[in-house]
């Protein structure tokens, strides 16, 4: 998943943006409200870590504007004043749960699951093209029956794929949702990951999905792929 982490405090932000990215997540970083503001507005994310204090422009507030520019992305508020009034006023504002620092990580997890889950319920329970099946809840991927086994960035790169099927996605796309806004599109990563991932999808199985468009990107798809 894509996860926006809004933190001022460098070393908590690096904190959460390295154990996410461990757990398989693309994690982007703002330092403060106005730029965290910004990136929700422009950037599809599954979810929305947000500090209460913030430079330029609180979580209240940034909270408050993107849900009213229509910006339904889950959102997890931080706050440093356990107080029922701070919680009140994040819910109102449109947060959807809180956790008060300081924090286990293990508890940031925990929650950070519980919200994405409620998202892909939401969403789709049980993503399907032709053969092939991905459920979120379980993170379980099988073609025709058989259970295929991925590592967590294959499994970030599929299931991006799988909630845009038949769509051309450019390299910069998969680099920015899958890894982050900061991907180097020189980089060759991409290219090794869809080769992983096309052995163990297609390798076996019949039709191919996962096609290579030279100059436009990649596509899952269980059409005859566009020229």
């Amino acid at each position: 998943m894509k996860i926006l982490v809004v933190e001022d405090e460098t070393r908590v932000s690096q904190f959460m943006q390295k154990g996410l990215r461990e757990e398989g997540h693309a994690v982007d970083v703002a330092a403060d409200g106005e730029e965290g503001g910004f990136l929700a507005e422009v950037n599809e994310y599954d979810l929305i870590i947000l500090d209460l204090m913030l430079p330029k422009k609180n979580g209240i507030v940034m909270c408050r504007e993107i849900r009213d520019r229509g910006v339904e992305t889950p959102v997890l508020m931080l706050t440093a004043r356990d107080s029922v009034e701070d919680r009140v006023r994040g819910l109102d504002a449109g947060a959807d749960d809180y956790l008060v620092k300081p924090f286990a990580f293990e508890e940031l997890l925990a929650r950070v699951r519980a919200l994405l889950r409620r998202r892909s319920e939401s969403r789709s329970p049980i993503l399907t093209l032709a053969d092939l099946e991905l459920d979120p809840m379980s993170r379980m991927v099988t073609r025709a029956g058989k259970g295929i086994r991925l590592t967590t960035k294959e499994y970030a790169l599929l299931e991006y794929m799988m909630r845009n099927p038949r769509k051309v996605l450019s390299r910069t796309l998969i680099g920015e949702h899958v890894w982050d806004m900061n991907f180097d599109p020189e980089s060759n990563v991409i290219d090794v990951y869809i080769s992983h991932l096309r052995a163990k999808i297609d390798k076996g199985f019949e039709p191919p999905l996962l096609h290579t468009l030279r100059g436009q990107g990649y596509i899952l798809t269980d059409q005859a792929p566009p020229d």
